[in-house]
């Protein structure tokens, strides 16, 4: 295809950058004001150590932010909460903004070849729904090794109180000899705690930044010890073997229903890979029919009936346990 006119690329540039300034406007505008208030609860704690005895108590009683501050983002979600969940410490404007560097770039540089149009949306595709599968994926691979070693951490938390050590010793012990993830997040909950935060507060907070079925019942569960009273350490060893045995059924489950993920997935790609096979071995086959005005609304149906039958498919393959 040959290249883009000046006066083409000019207005792809100007579309792109008012869509970047657009962008920025709605991140500043979501979050920008509350930049002054901090980033959270575990950075205020951190500073009670120097700041004046009147400033220790304002912090203390002043309201946590909460994980998710509802604000979510067509197709993309609560980005400050996905940013916390992935362990990147980055504001969600200047993500946001970032995005739409990394869009416009794109675009740009795809404008040469393709209309305007389509190259803004590869620029959006590419730069903005990029990066928020990125650290998607990144927080599901953390919150499965979590979830692995969390029944160990809380047979260590159990045995430490069986014998006589306080909890917040028994947090110390598993930050300190278990490895990361669960490592690093339990010595972020043992300074919470230090800090003179509660220890319900605090598995609170740590639930929210997992977003883990298991951590929300450890935390939960622990509420209502702490209201109502009884033997902690028998209801963190009872909850590890609850999450023990769900690991196991969930394993289980993966491997009875592994013939019908792989059977969904040949008869997802099927079509794809018959098409792009028929276009090298005959490249006639579709060429001499596209001219036709039926070829577009067939192939638009058969094209949305794939992607619905891939659809069903992986509902019907996919358990949640």
């Amino acid at each position: 295809m040959s290249g883009a006119s000046p006066v083409v690329l000019l207005i792809g540039l100007l579309l792109g950058l008012g869509w970047l300034c657009l962008i920025g406007g709605v991140a500043w505008v979501l979050w920008g004001p509350e930049r002054a208030r901090g980033a959270g609860a575990l950075q205020r704690m951190r500073a009670l150590s120097t700041a004046p005895q009147d400033a220790v108590t304002e912090a203390l009683f002043r309201p946590v932010r909460p994980a998710s501050e509802g604000r979510s983002l067509p197709f993309i979600g609560d980005v400050g909460l996905l940013l916390k969940q992935a362990e990147l410490q980055m504001t969600p404007a200047r993500f946001l903004t970032a995005c739409g560097a990394a869009a416009l770039a794109i675009a740009l540089c795809a404008i040469a070849f393709v209309p305007p149009l389509v190259a803004l949306a590869l620029g959006a595709v590419l730069g903005v729904f990029g990066p928020v599968t990125y650290l998607r994926q990144k927080h599901t691979r953390r919150v499965e090794a979590f979830t692995m070693q969390l029944p160990d951490a809380l047979e260590l938390m159990m045995r430490g109180l069986r014998v006589g050590h306080p909890v917040s010793v028994t947090i110390s012990n598993v930050a300190r000899t278990m490895p990361d993830p669960i490592g690093a997040e339990f010595r972020k909950l043992g300074e919470q705690i230090n800090h003179g935060e509660y220890l319900t507060e605090a598995f609170k907070d740590l639930a929210d930044r997992m977003g883990q079925e298991d951590m929300d019942y450890l935390s939960v569960s622990l509420s209502i010890q702490h209201g109502t009273g009884g033997n902690l350490a028998e209801m963190l060893g009872t909850l590890s073997k609850v999450i023990r045995d769900r690991i196991m059924m969930r394993r289980r489950v993966k491997a009875i229903s592994a013939e019908g993920r792989i059977s969904a997935l040949l008869l997802s790609s099927l079509p794809v890979v018959i098409y792009i096979a028929t276009s090298l071995s005959a490249p006639n086959y579709y060429g001499d029919v596209m001219d036709n005005p039926y070829f577009m609304p067939i192939a638009g149906v058969i094209i949305a009936l794939v992607v619905a039958n891939a659809l069903a498919l992986r509902k019907l393959v996919n358990f949640e346990i």
